[in-house]
């Protein structure tokens, strides 16, 4: 019976995928009903804490956005991939990672594309070598964001482990930052100079190939709202990653009535979220993030598709493991013990099909958890959910490929052999093992 079970998940997950967007999470509860109501499988529990962390964050970001400041960060990266044009293949993949670290989405990426696009053309640079590994060293960043929904759903299900904000951090932050960099020099020599290569020639001969964009620039009447609201932005940023950091910096309150009162502690989660809705609302009052406009900007969309998305498989997830958990955990826990790679394995292929790392996370780390792998080791193999490139069909790399007109990114003959897979792979092997060798030290 597991195997039809199983086959309803796999089934649920392929067909959501294909369908894209908030199809991962609706597919799925038609999954969910069907392992309820005709396998009579328990229900198990959407990751509600998660999605509440989740949802508080993106409303952060999005009345950022609202106010202009996603333009002004934009702006400012504009300037700074101007500096060293040479260099672009270094300081590419360097600003979309701290620009993802800070605003906790890769897709802030799809504004930078045009730019490192231009640059590295003016320069003779092939754009294929920056704009791959950029886009590659974006979605890195999210599994080091202390703010992402990726880790919000780790931290969730680690926290009453002891875990605390500060170790996913310590681990993550330098083994991804680090393994974008080796991702980056394994592209910088890759193909073809860009005068010599011949789709590039061929459409320069045809004309294809428009003149570069004009530079991006902000309205002076907005600029005091753009700044005044990426300072709330990263200030909020700072307090929440002060509060996982120094947990004593938490308010406790008392509780028990008619009783002996007891002290308790505010937890991670619901200060992720006071804090950060709290942010939105102070960029609405002072610097006039319009309500309407901080829901219908891209921020807000694609956070919408991520919460869905998580409800429908976690909950999906949650109800086929616990109706199977005997069953599952004897089956694979020696494997999963003695290799621990094999887990890291499962959670690249899984986020391959779901193209979210958050996803990923909430459909399969609890199964990590069950089978008694350590915290260290799930936190040292969190950056193998970033297998979202292995096939070129994500948003980000599509963008990519649409942005360089010159043709060097582009999709191979055979599909896997397009532009992303080298800087990809070797960004995402080389942060898991560096992450198991920080593991060992800093926990």
């Amino acid at each position: 019976m597991i195997w039809l079970e199983l086959l309803v998940v796999l089934a649920c997950i392929f067909i959501g995928a294909r369908l894209g967007g908030i199809a991962l999470g609706t597919v799925a509860a038609i999954g969910l009903v069907i392992l309820i109501f005709v396998f009579g499988l328990p229900p198990g529990m959407p990751p509600r804490t998660v999605l509440g962390m989740i949802l508080s964050v993106i409303t952060a970001a999005a009345s950022m956005e609202a106010a202009g400041g996603l333009d002004y960060l934009i702006v400012l990266a504009s300037r700074a991939l101007r500096i060293w044009p040479a260099g672009i293949t270094l300081v590419a993949p360097l600003i979309a990672y701290l620009f993802t670290l800070a605003a906790g989405t890769g897709h802030i990426i799809y504004a930078l594309l045009p730019v490192i696009a231009e640059v590295s053309r003016n320069a003779g640079i092939r754009p294929e070598r920056p704009l791959s590994i950029a886009t590659i060293a974006s979605q890195q960043a999210i599994t080091a964001s202390p703010i992402s929904a990726a880790t919000v759903a780790l931290l969730g299900l680690l926290a009453p482990f002891g875990i605390h904000l500060q170790s996913i951090l310590l681990i993550c932050i330098p083994s991804t930052l680090l393994g974008s960099l080796l991702g980056a020099v394994a592209v910088m020599w890759k193909g073809e100079e860009l005068k010599d290569d011949p789709i590039y020639k061929d459409r320069l001969a045809k004309g294809l190939i428009e003149a570069p964009a004009p530079r991006a620039t902000l309205p002076q009447l907005n600029l005091n709202r753009a700044r005044g609201s990426v300072v709330v932005f990263l200030l909020a940023v700072m307090l929440v990653v002060a509060l996982g950091l120094f947990p004593s910096l938490r308010p406790t309150y008392s509780v028990g009535s008619g009783g002996p009162e007891t002290l308790e502690q505010v937890e991670v989660a619901p200060a992720i979220m006071i804090v950060m809705l709290a942010a939105a609302g102070i960029n609405m009052l002072f610097f006039r993030a319009s309500p309407v406009e901080t829901v219908k900007g891209s921020i807000m969309n694609a956070g919408v598709v991520a919460l869905i998305s998580i409800a429908g498989l976690g909950w999906l997830g949650s109800s086929f493991f616990e109706g199977n958990r005997n069953l599952v955990i004897h089956s694979i826990s020696g494997a999963v013990h003695q290799h621990p790679w094999v887990f890291a394995v499962g959670l690249f292929v899984l986020s391959v099909l779901l193209a979210s790392q958050a996803s990923t996370v909430v459909t399969l780390m609890p199964v990590g958890i069950a089978l008694g792998l350590e915290a260290p080791v799930l936190i040292a193999l969190f950056p193998a959910v970033n297998g979202y490139f292995f096939l070129p069909t994500y948003a980000t790399l599509l963008a990519a490929i649409s942005f360089d007109q010159t043709g060097t990114t582009r999709i191979g003959k055979y599909v896997v052999n397009h532009s992303f897979m080298v800087p990809g792979m070797v960004a995402t092997v080389s942060s898991v093992v560096l992450a198991l060798l920080i593991a060992k030290i800093v926990l």
